[in-house]
């Protein structure tokens, strides 16, 4: 799909599966992917990975970024992408959290919003 496609034409599970292959693409362990349909209005989907290093967490995120632009005309919205530690994007209907290993650990993500009795 080029730029030239309307965000309006791509559906949340088009950016999801787009979202993966860059995540993959770029080495991001322990990707986890949460479905928010029906559960909360910020998106449909959530998904959650690990950088191994400050560096890696943000050229992840650059590169992810930088796709879903070039590919579905996203102007995605990065948060800590200095810092390295958690850098957010929001691609509108789905969430892109990379972390660093620890921190990852810290925050526990996957808890707050897997369903109950889901095993991490």
């Amino acid at each position: 799909m080029s730029a030239s496609a309307t965000t309006a034409e791509t559906t949340s599970d088009q950016v999801l599966t787009r979202v993966l292959a860059s995540l993959d693409d770029d080495k991001a362990e322990d990707i986890v992917t949460i479905d928010l349909r029906g559960r909360s209005s910020i998106a449909d989907h959530m998904v959650i990975c690990s950088g191994r290093s400050s560096r890696q967490v943000g050229a992840i995120a650059e590169k992810l970024v930088e796709r879903l632009k070039e590919e579905f005309g996203r102007n995605c919205k990065i948060e800590g992408k200095d810092q390295g530690d958690w850098v957010l994007i929001d691609a509108s209907d789905v969430i892109v959290h990379v972390f660093r290993p620890e921190v990852r650990e810290f925050y526990q993500l996957e808890k707050m919003w897997l369903p109950a009795g889901t095993r991490v």
